[in-house]
């Protein structure tokens, strides 16, 4: 079990950053919904705090709770556990105010450090550390979502607060040679996982090489001005209508100006193209083109986890060739947890890695991201395999 201080510290940590993440706003960004996908960032401040409030404290004895309404306003996709505000209208919730979400955020606070402060139970530990993980989830959220609201804004402020997002230098590029073999995959240890990261399994793969580099931004342009989103039979079809419906050119967030690529980013707003970061904002879609113009493909998830200890990772959440599907022996959550990860297991593709956005000690090698394949409003690249 972990020390109660060590929990209760992680705890106050995880919920003080977030506020950090939102010290920059002004009170009108808070309550923007430019798109379905993107939530507004008071909308994660109570959804967060109603996590805590909903699988914790309303089984304490003598919680009251904050307000009747904020369950039906601040649940997200738990079906099992009650009535919700639609996704798409997230963006109407002027009220409640940003001042009672933070209030809110307060009172749940300090209601569970009472409950931390005493003799912890082994589901109470289990909860509270789901709850830290998810926010910080939400943490990520949080930054590509603001970052969303602030890029579509027609004048792109910066966003400023002084987080800052790093980038990755430039390596020379190398394949990284994989033999044929059996290979064990899934978390182990005693550390905190997500219930997808179970159970451990072997798999067999041929021999491959991935390479030690994301692909860049100078690499996407060569992609670019040899016609790539021109090309038909670079892309699935489905991608193909993807890019014709929705008149995609470049990557989100960058912008030909005067015959020269410029990039929104939350640092500078509108500035000109870091040429040797690695590419963002792409769909699985692109992805895939991309590896098909070179000749290449994405790694599959397994391929990724394998030999991961051989690159650096962790600057763009990496595109597979894995649909995300429940490994051997999964066993969802009881209850409305169960809800978290397994309904999820369809029409999806698996990303590896984690993003300049992800807050610390989140996470690990093991961890199976997972999004629709058009999406890309996260921090994604690629890195290739042959």
């Amino acid at each position: 079990m972990i020390a109660t201080q060590t929990l209760l510290d992680f705890f106050l940590e995880t919920r003080t950053h977030t506020k950090t993440i939102c010290k920059p706003l002004q009170i009108e960004d808070y309550v923007v919904q430019p798109i379905v996908d993107v939530s507004p960032p008071k909308w994660h401040l109570g959804h967060t705090t109603w996590f805590f409030e909903e699988f914790i404290l309303k089984n304490q004895k003598g919680y009251k709770l904050f307000s009747d309404d904020f369950a039906f306003v601040f649940n997200s996709y738990y079906e099992s556990v009650g009535k919700r505000v639609v996704r798409t209208d997230r963006g109407n919730l002027s009220r409640p105010t940003v001042a009672q979400v933070y209030a809110y955020r307060a009172y749940v606070t300090n209601a569970l450090l009472e409950v931390l402060e005493k003799e912890i139970t082994p589901e109470i530990e289990k909860l509270v550390t789901i709850g830290i993980h998810h926010e910080k989830q939400h943490q990520e959220l949080l930054i590509t979502d603001i970052k969303y609201i602030l890029g579509n804004n027609p004048l792109m402020p910066e966003y400023g607060g002084g987080l800052r997002f790093r980038e990755s230098v430039k390596n020379a590029q190398q394949w990284i040679h994989i033999p044929e073999g059996v290979y064990i995959i899934g978390h182990s240890g005693t550390d905190f996982c997500y219930d997808n990261e179970l159970s451990q399994h072997k798999v067999y793969t041929h021999e491959y090489s991935i390479s030690n580099n994301l692909v860049t931004n100078a690499e996407w342009i060569d992609f670019i001005n040899d016609g790539g989103y021109n090309k038909t039979l670079l892309w699935h079809a489905e991608g193909w209508d993807w890019v014709n419906a929705n008149g995609i050119k470049a990557p989100m967030y960058w912008h030909l100006v005067d015959n020269e690529w410029y990039q929104y980013t939350l640092e500078k707003g509108l500035g000109k193209i870091d040429q040797d970061a690695p590419v963002s904002h792409i769909s699985y879609f692109e992805a895939f083109a991309y590896a098909q113009w070179k000749g290449l493909r994405l790694p599959t998830e397994f391929e990724w986890e394998i030999a991961n200890k051989k690159f650096n990772w962790g600057e763009r959440w990496e595109w597979t060739e894995s649909a995300y599907l429940p490994y051997p022996g999964y066993m969802k959550e009881e209850g409305a947890l169960g809800e978290y990860n397994g309904k999820f297991m369809v029409n999806q593709k698996v990303l590896r890695g984690g993003s300049v956005a992800t807050s610390d000690k989140h996470t690990r090698h093991t961890y199976r991201n997972f999004f629709q394949t058009g999406l890309r409003w996260q921090f994604t690249g690629l890195r290739l395999a042959k």
